[in-house]
């Protein structure tokens, strides 16, 4: 035996294991996925199922991503922003070459179940399959129906923008491995929430954990940008966005358990209810996509989302802030904000929402209210509030100190008890508020 020898074995252990760890990846990604038809013929899509699938499509916001501003709907969006770069949303119409035109069903079932594209690359992420794996097949198809019927437009896709290593399939391929697994039939029921199956829940968690996809926001994510499996809706920091999303099972930020079911469906079809208002992210989910559900659906989610076993809301924040930071809150509150929010933070109803008890003020994140100061927005316009009233941006009137200190004022004035807010925070935000 030389001396290489047992360099030799090391070295060839090691391709072992590489090429184990290898096969492990590709039977992991090639797990529950059905194979392509050989041949699949065309079936002229009915008026029906493209009048289902049109419905289908803005039922999953796929409009949001895939339609740049003021450009052809869906024939391609303007690029997400994710934490490995920029991914670009290709476009859907039947564009023989830009498009979906060589595309068959089967092509795009796999592309919503599986995560594959028509030559079978992997799909990034960013493209919802985590939760467009749920979709049955029959409403892929409604989908693909309408998009077929679609004019074909000629508009190439930009090339994605992604660093090394994120920008690789081998990279992608280990990430799905470990997070992804396509979903099996019936996986979606509503026995989960701890009550008797029900159809009419069913339907909600198809539309919330599958179609809808609102875990792409209400979830928390891991530092590869994986939903955390045991977070369920427990809310999370949108990527790169820098907006919160709530939890939907924890009462104090945005679980709807002990809500009246007309307050929930308004809050859905209009962006606003006597207890809140949308906002951020959440008004462009309102305006592209929850707007234009049906009465039953909307009903279906309500009953879905009021089943969720609730968590136990955070304990109050043991930070309050001092005496001088209220004082000072207080006379930045009087100059700019009294006339609308009134006095006690009563607000004005059907215009300026109430400060006192929102829970929007009182979530243990504050990077929204910091981002409603500085920004400004407004509730969406539907049809069912179509001049919504909106917030001023202060971005360029008050600094970083203000804006803290009348934040911190604001969660600690008319019963409210929050944790105060620092000037980093407001700094951060202010850096990031191009995103």
């Amino acid at each position: 035996m030389t001396r290489r020898t047992p360099m030799i074995r090391a070295v060839l252990l090691l391709c072992v294991l590489a090429a184990a760890l290898a096969l492990a990846v590709f039977m992991l990604n090639r797990l529950d996925e059905a194979p392509l038809p050989t041949h699949e013929v065309a079936v002229p899509a009915m008026p029906e199922v493209i009048a289902r699938g049109r419905y289908l499509a803005r039922a999953g916001d796929c409009a949001a991503c895939h339609t740049a501003r003021g450009g052809q709907p869906y024939a391609g969006g303007p690029g997400i922003e994710t934490p490995f770069g920029l991914v670009q949303a290709p476009n859907l119409t039947p564009h023989p070459k830009n498009g979906l035109g060589g595309w068959t069903a089967a092509h795009f079932w796999r592309a919503m179940h599986n995560g594959r594209s028509r030559d079978g690359r992997l799909l990034y992420p960013a493209f919802p399959y985590q939760s467009y794996t749920y979709v049955t097949r029959e409403d892929s198809d409604a989908i693909f129906a309408y998009l077929q019927s679609l004019e074909p437009i000629d508009s190439p896709r930009a090339e994605h923008a992604l660093r090394f290593p994120y920008n690789t399939q081998a990279a992608l391929a280990v990430w799905r491995a470990l997070f992804f697994r396509p979903a099996k039939p019936g996986a979606l029921v509503s026995a989960n929430d701890g009550q008797p199956p029900s159809a009419q829940r069913n339907r909600g968690a198809y539309l919330v954990r599958g179609l809808g996809h609102c875990a792409a926001c209400h979830t928390a994510r891991n530092v590869w940008g994986a939903p955390l499996a045991s977070a369920g809706l427990g809310g999370g920091m949108i990527p790169v966005r820098n907006w919160y999303a709530p939890a939907l099972d924890v009462a104090s930020q945005a679980g709807v358990a002990d809500w009246p079911e007309d307050e929930v469906l308004a809050l859905l079809r209009t962006g606003v209810s006597p207890r809140a208002s949308a906002s951020g992210p959440m008004a462009e989910v309102v305006f592209h996509s929850l707007q234009h559900w049906s009465e039953a659906d909307l009903r279906a989610t309500f009953a879905y989302l009021q089943a969720l076993p609730q968590r136990a809301s955070r304990a109050p924040a043991a930070d309050p802030p001092g005496a001088a930071v209220l004082e000072r809150g207080a006379q930045v509150y009087e100059r700019h904000c009294m006339d609308c929010h009134g006095r006690r933070g009563e607000g004005r109803a059907g215009a300026f929402p109430a400060l006192a008890g929102n829970r929007a003020v009182l979530l243990p994140e504050p990077t929204n209210l910091v981002r409603m100061v500085l920004q400004g927005g407004y509730a969406p316009a539907t049809a069912g509030n179509p001049r919504p009233y909106g917030m001023p941006p202060f971005m360029q009137i008050l600094g970083d100190t203000e804006i803290a200190d009348v934040l911190s004022f604001i969660r600690n004035a008319w019963g409210n008890e929050a944790g105060k807010v620092d000037t980093i925070a407001v700094h951060r935000a202010r850096e990031r508020r191009g995103r």
